[in-house]
């Protein structure tokens, strides 16, 4: 083809918008010809509506300037809040209900005091959820949107419950609206982790517009359903149940697909000790995409060792002989031991990503130690399970760092929860 073309003239330049378009410059008769590459097929469907759709919805560059998982997510995300617009339809059409709209007998007085407490009790919530949990939100991004999607559903719930025990409706509506502000928080700051993750061109703003945009296209849509909706549920209790299911289910299910297609390239806890026991039993590293596979999107209650890092140094060792036991043959830049229960990692000041990994991943291999341990079996004392780790790192960590870069993991900062405490110790100890 360009042969074809260079007999029209030279070609002069060429130029691309992204992966979307491509096109060439030929001269003419003194002058330029701008051709696309593809034919003029090609061009008209370029400018037709789909085009202007993308544009529109899809940040600018899509799919270079996102990560490849981008619309995947996204199609599920839109599944998910077109169900949950429906499920809000109903259960603000219960509240109202329950406020007294439409009751003779019922005051503004009352209703307004409600609304209030709800508000109330709902903001004092939100404070004390970003205080307890707002480190888990980043390294846990899946499990926490997942989190809040189910506590947004049971929220709603109980809101169209609500109108069906009066004594308790003031008790019932505020406590689904302290529900409604921890699902505020975990859903905005998991959607903007997940934000950081998808930005492949710094472009978190363009991204977080059109989502932003993405989920008003959705409500409106929803919106419009709603307003057929009202009229059927309205005085059908049944009806309205049974709709609220029909809803929960898919919203429910859309957000366990859209977690789970999420592929995060940077370690967290859950996904370092995937890969990690993976590489010690088989000597392979993972890559992002099978160990996001193996992650699981579920808070699970299994009986495991907690790992605590970036901690005091007194909650790894509590005496001079105990630091001399944590410095015993071995010069890294951390401080391992186990206390209360809990694996725990001192840090030092000098400490790089590198480091961070390192000190994760024996603080991983020694709970999985402590948690196999069977009552009856030999049993080794914490400070020689720390060294043993030291041993296990110092023969295998450079070959286990040079694989999970090959793998394609991203090194450069992890998403495992540091506490903020730094130690500088003395190395003379040992």
């Amino acid at each position: 083809m360009a042969s074809a073309a260079a007999g029209d003239g030279s070609l002069l330049a060429t130029e691309r918008y992204g992966s979307a378009e491509r096109w060439r410059y030929y001269s003419r008769e003194g002058g330029m010809e701008r051709r696309r590459e593809g034919g003029e097929g090609q061009q008209q469907r370029g400018n037709s509506l789909v085009g202007a759709f993308k544009s529109v919805f899809l940040p600018q560059g899509y799919p270079d300037s996102v990560s490849p998982d981008y619309l995947h997510y996204q199609l599920w995300d839109t599944a998910q809040a077109f169900s949950s617009s429906l499920s809000g339809t109903l259960a603000t059409q219960a509240s109202l209900r329950g406020a007294g709209v439409g009751d003779q007998e019922a005051t503004v007085a009352a209703a307004t005091i409600t609304w209030l407490l709800r508000d109330g009790t709902g903001m004092l919530g939100r404070i004390v959820f970003a205080w307890w949990k707002g480190i888990k939100l980043d390294s846990e991004a899946k499990k926490w949107r997942l989190f809040a999607d189910v506590l947004n559903d049971m929220a709603m719930f109980m809101e169209i419950l609500a109108p069906y025990f009066p004594p308790f409706y003031t008790l019932i509506v505020c406590t689904a609206g302290v529900f409604k502000a921890l699902v505020g928080v975990a859903g905005g700051a998991t959607r903007a982790a997940l934000t950081v993750h998808q930005a492949r061109r710094d472009n978190l703003a363009d991204i977080s517009a059109k989502d932003g945009s993405q989920e008003t296209l959705v409500n409106l849509a929803g919106l419009l359903l709603s307003l057929l909706l009202i009229p059927l549920v309205t005085d059908n209790p049944p009806l309205t149940l049974g709709l609220f299911f029909l809803f929960t289910v898919l919203h429910l299910f859309s957000n366990y697909k859209a977690v789970s297609s999420v592929v995060m390239e940077t370690l967290n806890e859950s996904r370092l000790s995937i890969v990690l026991r993976h590489y010690l039993r088989d000597g392979r590293v993972l890559t992002p995409p099978e160990a996001n596979q193996r992650e699981p999107v579920f808070f699970e209650f299994k009986k495991s060792v907690a790992v605590k890092l970036g901690v005091r140094l007194q909650e790894v060792v509590q005496s001079r002989e105990e630091l001399s036991l944590a410095l015993r043959r071995h010069h890294q830049p951390f401080l391992l031991g186990v206390k209360n229960g809990c694996v725990c990692v001192c840090l030092g000041s000098t400490a790089s990503v590198h480091d961070e990994i390192r000190a994760a991943c024996q603080a991983l291999w020694i709970s999985s130690a402590l948690t196999s341990r069977t009552p009856g079996g030999p049993q080794h004392s914490h400070w020689e399970l720390v060294h043993e780790s030291h041993q296990l790192m110092d023969s295998t960590f450079a070959t286990f760092l040079k694989g999970l870069e090959a793998a394609g993991w991203d090194l450069r900062r992890t998403l495992l929860d540091w506490d903020e405490w730094r130690v500088d110790w003395k190395t003379k100890h040992n």
